[in-house]
């Protein structure tokens, strides 16, 4: 019996195992299926999305293809029109003698340029100007044109101007392009000194002359630097023996004072808040004025009896005092070693006594002798005074914040130096609609007096003035002249 029992009991358990194995293969069999027909869907999904792709992208090249066409037809159309109206505007230039708007310039067959569609002729490559009026100009510049009205425009005369123009016709004139031909010699000046001497901004400079605003600005600045270059050397130095002693005589005729050689004086010209140091350009005195933010830069020069710059010193930070500029001026240098020998030069009670630096009594209570000297010597700082109320007043560019750059701007202030001592010599009037009036406010040095033997001199030159008879006796300024 035992023998049989276990006997069954192995049929059983090989007929379990044979069932299991079965069941797993059943199992193997419905996982496989699912993963083929996974397969198979994702297949034809791919296939539908590959159709679907296919489809749009014959769409688009079909819109694109249409659009393409559309837009060459356009500018076929267009470049003809240009054509037609280019050969009609050289057709009327030629008959009519005047400059062309347009320069054509023939190219290469490789070049690209507009031309009508299936000609055979070569292409052209065309530089199109911009059509602006010059009348006004045109109407300046001819010689029938009235003299004071040229002057009221340029503050100078047409036989000054055409000197300016000779002086600086080897510096500014350019030479014709196949392009284009260079703006004259004469008309680069005249932009450049109507725009110094009217302070009007750019737009208005190109719509007066018919230039673009770019070629006004840089010929304001080519013309400035030219001015610098060439005319400075002549007509702004330092007087030789000579001319200093008919300096020194004029003034110790017209005031009493000796040895006199020129009258100094610093004014401050407004600009826009620069984007670095802005501290150090902040004028705080035009600012309590002009109860607004105000920044400026100094000039600082000396004038002779007429009131012809001998000496400047320009770009100095607007929050410096007048003997803070004086001390870094060139000036200030020269006559530290000793080139001023028997000179001295004049300015307000923003200077400070020195050798060579004659300046008014500053403190209270002033005797008789130093009132008299007060007053004489006021007299020659008012031709200094004077002297800078007519630059600025002929060339209006310095009495309004300009659109010239903070680094250009002394190359500007130059040049108005200059031509106003161009003005001067040739005895050119200013108008007295032009008259300015200058709010330059004087500060005190803490250390007034540099030199006691020059506060003895002061003290002598005061004494002298009084008892000789010379204090107090009203002298205008024109006896300067």
């Amino acid at each position: 019996m035992e023998t049989g029992f276990n006997g069954n009991t192995k049929k059983r358990g090989r007929k379990d195992f044979e069932e299991s194995l079965v069941s797993e293969k059943s199992g193997f069999g419905d996982i496989l299926s699912s993963i083929l027909m996974l397969d198979e869907e994702a297949k034809q999904e791919q296939y539908q999305w590959v159709t679907n792709s296919d489809q749009d992208r014959a769409f688009f090249q079909a819109n694109y293809k249409g659009n393409v066409q559309e837009m060459n037809g356009y500018f076929e159309n267009q470049f003809s029109e240009m054509n037609q109206l280019d050969n009609s505007s050289n057709k009327r230039a030629r008959k009519s003698g005047s400059p062309a708007a347009a320069a054509t310039v023939s190219a290469g067959s490789d070049n690209v340029g507009p031309s009508k569609s299936g000609s055979g002729s070569g292409q052209q490559r065309r530089l199109w100007v911009k059509d602006r009026s010059k009348d006004w100009w045109t109407k300046c510049n001819h010689p029938d044109f009235p003299d004071e009205e040229f002057k009221r425009a340029f503050r100078m005369s047409k036989a000054t101007f055409n000197m300016v123009c000779e002086e600086l016709e080897p510096a500014v004139m350019k030479k014709n392009t196949m392009l284009r031909d260079a703006i004259p010699v004469r008309q680069r000046v005249a932009v450049c000194i109507w725009r110094l001497a009217t302070g009007e901004p750019l737009r208005m400079v190109s719509k007066r002359f018919g230039l673009g605003i770019s070629t006004c600005h840089k010929l304001v600045l080519e013309v400035c630097a030219a001015i610098k270059t060439v005319l400075m050397p002549k007509f702004v130095q330092w007087p030789d023996e000579s001319k200093i002693r008919s300096i020194k005589q004029a003034f110790e005729s017209a005031a009493g004072i000796p040895n006199v050689g020129g009258s100094m004086y610093t004014t401050h010209v407004p600009i826009i808040a620069p984007k670095v140091s802005v501290a150090a350009y902040f004028n705080k005195k035009h600012t309590e004025r002009n109860q607004k933010n105000s920044y400026s830069i100094t000039l600082q020069g000396v004038v002779d009896q007429t009131g012809a710059f001998t000496d400047i010193c320009i770009g100095w930070p607007g929050s410096m005092s007048d003997d803070q500029i004086l001390e870094k001026s060139a000036f200030h240098q020269r006559a530290t070693r000793g080139h001023l020998k028997d000179v001295c030069v004049v300015g307000n009670k923003g200077y400070p006594l020195m050798d060579w630096v004659l300046v008014p009594y500053s403190h209270q209570n002033l005797t008789w002798a130093q009132h008299a000297f007060n007053e004489k010597i006021g007299e020659i700082e008012k031709v200094a005074k004077e002297a800078f109320a007519r630059l600025k007043g002929r060339w209006s560019c310095l009495q309004k914040r300009t659109e010239v750059k903070l680094q250009e701007l002394p190359i500007v202030l130059g040049a108005c130096c200059v031509l106003h001592n161009i003005c001067e010599m040739r005895n050119e009037v200013m108008d007295p609609e032009l008259k300015f009036e200058l709010f330059d406010d004087e500060v005190i040095p803490d250390n007034n007096i540099r030199s006691m033997a020059s506060a003895q001199a002061r003290d002598h030159i005061a004494h002298k003035l009084l008892h000789h008879g010379l204090g107090g006796r009203g002298t205008s300024s024109t006896a300067f002249l």
